[in-house]
């Protein structure tokens, strides 16, 4: 598992050259209730961010299950936006998705025009990851894994993709949602998978050319 620490100025809007074309690339944040989605756009867009977050009231932790995060006092409620500069060729438009099962209806609209997803995740509870990982793989959509750093406990990289069911395709990357250098690292694997993918060189299928799913279970909570 890559561990995404490289020091990186903060972003700035870069001017395209004269003559050349700017690939504006919409990218989905995506992943369970409290697993640093906001955070990370938050924290690598370089211009100041859409939010539509509103205070967990007391009837919402009744709806959703905040155990793991009972210090979170604020929620994303419909989708975050935020844009990141590449290159001079490329910029990201982000989109991050509500993570609570009651806002999942969103997804599928959001992932309209969306080329690929980062699905981040949390070591203290990897399930929360199966509903993003499902919806992607019906939409057949490109995406990564982020192992969000909260602390522990720690996992391996075998640990993590055999309960999330994942292929040795898939890029697994470790970072600090907070910090921009590794956010923005996330993002700059993401693409060098997506431009892999469309020269040929990364096969989102196994070696038997066939989808890798595995059993996820039937109980998907979207705490």
């Amino acid at each position: 598992m890559t561990r995404v620490t490289r020091a990186v100025p903060p972003a700035q809007p870069h001017p395209a050259l004269p003559g050349t074309t700017v690939d504006a690339l919409k990218i989905a944040v995506v992943g369970g209730f409290g697993v640093g989605k906001t955070t990370m756009v938050r924290s690598a867009s370089e211009i100041r961010p859409l939010h539509t977050e509103e205070g967990v009231s007391r009837a919402g932790r009744t709806l959703d299950d905040t155990c793991r995060v009972r210090a979170k006092g604020s929620s994303t409620v419909a989708l975050d936006f935020g844009r990141i500069t590449i290159d001079e060729r490329s910029v990201l438009y982000l989109f991050g998705a509500p993570g609570q099962e009651r806002f999942w209806f969103l997804w599928d609209r959001l992932f309209d025009g969306t080329l690929g997803a980062v699905v981040l995740v949390d070591t203290r509870s990897l399930p929360d990851a199966w509903y993003a990982l499902d919806r992607l793989e019906h939409h057949g959509m490109p995406f990564i894994i982020a192992v969000n750093d909260f602390g522990g406990p720690l996992r391996s990289e075998e640990q993590i993709r055999e309960a999330l069911a994942l292929g040795p395709e898939v890029p697994l990357v470790e970072f600090d949602a907070r910090d921009h250098s590794s956010s923005k690292f996330v993002l700059i694997a993401l693409v060098e998978y997506l431009h892999a993918l469309s020269l040929g060189e990364a096969d989102p299928k196994d070696d038997r050319g066939q989808d890798h799913k595995g059993d996820r279970g039937q109980d998907r909570k979207g705490d």
